[in-house]
C-alpha cells in the first residue's frame, strides 16, 4: 500500500553532540550521522527535543542541518523540527525547512498555551497551507499540556494531503485504534515511545520515532520487521530484551541519559545545554549497569 510519506520504520530523533564548551561538535555530528545511517535508521529527525532544539539558534540549526545532509549523502531521509506554540513561528520554520530541501517536517501540538481542538486545526491548517513538505504531527500531552484527539487529526489528514502522519507519544491504545479507523489508509502513525512500539505495531502503526535507536537501531529494525513478517515471538523476545534499556534511557529528562550512554560507548560526549544537566556519577552507574548488558558495535 502506498503511503503519503515514506519515512521508513525507524526514525531516529537525533541528539546534537556538544563539546566541553557546549558548542556543537560538528565532527561528532558527522560521525553520529554516519553511525545512525549504518545502524538501522531510515530517517533522521534534526533539532527536535532530543536534539535540544529549543536551545539552538537559527544559525546553529542551519549549520547542523547542512552538516547532517552532507554526512548523510542521501542514504536516509532527513526531517526537520518545525514546531512552535506560535503559529506564525511554526509557519516560518516550515517555509525555511522547505527552502533547505529537507524531506519533511515534524511539528508539535502547540505547548503551554493549550489551544482547543479548533485551535489545533487552525494551527496545523496554516502550516499545511504554507508548505508542500510532508508534515508529521507530534502529539505529546505530557509536554504540551493538551491532547490532540483522533477526530481532530482525522479532520486535518482528510483535508490536507501533506499532513502525512503523527508521532503519538501517548500510551492510549484506544486512541491509536481510533486514529487507524478515522484517518486515511495512507496516513502513517508512529510510536513516540520506544517501549510502546511493539504494542502499537499490533494496532497497525508504521514504526517508531526512537531515542533508543541511537544504541539499538539494528535491534529496533529487527523487532519491527519480525513483527510485520509474522514472527511475533522473535519480536516479543527483542522487546523484552530491550525493555530495561528503554526505561533507563528516560530515567532523567531526555536526552540526558541517551547522551550519557553514547559517551559511555564512545560515540559522542554527554554534554547538554542548560537548563539540562548531565547525570550524576550514581545515575551513570545505574544506567551503565543496564547498557553494558548489550554489545554496541
Amino acid at each position: 500500500m502506498a503511503i503519503r510519506f515514506d519515512a521508513g520504520e525507524v526514525i531516529t530523533a537525533m541528539v546534537t553532540p556538544f563539546d566541553a564548551k557546549r558548542e556543537i561538535d560538528f565532527n561528532k555530528v558527522e560521525e553520529l550521522t554516519d553511525y545512525l545511517v549504518k545502524h538501522g535508521s531510515d530517517t533522521l529527525l534534526v533539532a527536535g527535543t532530543t536534539g535540544e532544539g529549543p536551545t539552538l539558534t537559527h544559525e546553529e540549526e542551519f549549520e547542523l542541518l547542512s552538516t547532517i545532509k552532507r554526512a548523510n549523502e542521501f542514504r536516509a531521509k532527513v526531517i526537520m523540527n518545525a514546531g512552535s506554540n506560535s503559529t506564525e513561528t511554526a509557519v516560518k520554520s516550515a517555509k525555511w525547512a522547505e527552502k533547505e530541501e529537507v524531506d519533511g517536517i515534524l511539528s508539535v501540538v502547540p505547548y503551554y498555551n493549550k489551544p482547543s481542538q479548533e485551535g489545533m486545526i487552525a494551527h496545523f491548517s496554516a502550516i499545511a497551507e504554507a508548505t508542500s513538505l510532508p508534515i508529521i504531527i507530534y502529539n505529546i500531552p505530557g509536554r504540551t499540556g493538551v491532547n490532540m484527539k483522533p477526530e481532530t487529526v482525522a479532520k486535518l489528514a482528510n483535508k490536507y494531503d501533506n499532513i502525512a502522519g503523527i508521532k503519538q507519544s501517548f500510551g492510549d491504545m484506544d486512541a491509536v485504534t481510533e486514529l487507524k479507523m478515522l484517518c486515511p489508509d495512507d496516513f502513517s502513525i508512529y510510536s513516540g515511545d520506544d517501549s510502546l512500539t511493539l504494542p502499537m505495531l499490533s494496532l497497525g502503526v508504521r514504526g517508531v520515532v526512537s531515542v533508543a535507536s541511537h544504541l539499538f537501531g539494528v535491534e529496533m529494525k529487527s523487532m519491527i520487521r519480525n513483527f510485520k513478517t509474522g514472527d511475533v515471538k522473535a519480536a516479543l523476545n527483542m522487546h523484552r530484551k530491550l525493555y530495561p534499556a528503554f526505561k533507563k534511557l528516560f530515567m532523567a529528562p531526555n536526552p540526558v541519559p541517551v547522551k550519557a550512554a553514547l559517551a559511555h560507548t564512545g560515540i559522542c560526549s554527554d554534554y547538554v545545554r542548560r537548563p539540562l544537566v548531565e547525570l550524576t556519577p550514581d545515575e551513570k552507574e545505574e544506567l551503565f549497569a543496564v547498557i553494558d548488558r548489550y554489545k554496541i558495535d
